[in-house]
């Protein structure tokens, strides 16, 4: 879904024009294996995170691999994207983006390192916060190569957006609901705290 939101969504009068298939393509399903080096890095600095002994070593020995193996995806898709979408690319080396777009990859190398020294100091929860702020910075990136369409390459945040009078119905829904989300969430984090352990499990 990533890479096929990059390549674009092909829309006439307002409805999707594509194929079935249109999705299959080498750009889309190296998107698709980054995603999961992405989340298999998360789920390994969660680990670290919420666990001890010899689990929490072997997660600690897996970040580094996992750690560059990601950023090698990053570099390809960071390459590739620009030499087969011209619109991406103008978007990325004109200005002023770029002075958007720019901060974006020298972040990514100052987070990288401060993670390989995390992880190297054995810190239990900076390498789970760093993994999400390396997530962060890849969505950044993306919503500035499609900006301003929502749904690529002609389909802008304004024409997608519904009525006022829909939006103004659903901000208020919002209002009660997303309390609702911040303190179910804040609970859950509560109960899970501290570490899993053999004998106690969550305390």
């Amino acid at each position: 879904v990533l890479g096929a939101v990059i390549s674009g969504i092909p829309v006439v009068n307002r409805a999707y024009a594509g194929g079935a298939l249109d999705w299959l393509t080498p750009f889309n399903l190296f998107c698709g294996a980054g995603l999961v080096v992405a989340y298999a890095l998360l789920g390994c600095t969660w680990l670290i995170m919420k666990t001890e002994g010899h689990l929490q070593d072997n997660m600690h020995s897996r970040v580094r691999p996992l750690l560059f193996t990601l950023l090698a995806v990053l570099a390809v898709i960071s390459i590739w994207t620009p030499l087969t979408h011209g619109d991406i690319a103008d978007r990325w080396f004109t200005r002023p983006n770029l002075f958007w777009f720019l901060p974006v990859p020298v972040l990514v190398v100052v987070v990288s390192v401060w993670m390989l020294r995390a992880v190297q100091r054995r810190a239990h929860h900076a390498p789970f916060l760093l993994t999400l702020a390396l997530v962060f910075l890849g969505y950044t990136g993306l919503g500035i190569s499609i900006w301003p369409n929502i749904i690529p390459p002609s389909v802008s945040i304004w024409e997608a957006s519904s009525p006022p009078q829909s939006q103004g119905f659903m901000l208020v829904g919002a209002l009660f609901i997303i309390p609702v989300i911040l303190v179910y969430t804040f609970w859950s984090y509560y109960v899970f705290r501290g570490k899993v352990t053999p004998e106690q499990g969550y305390h």
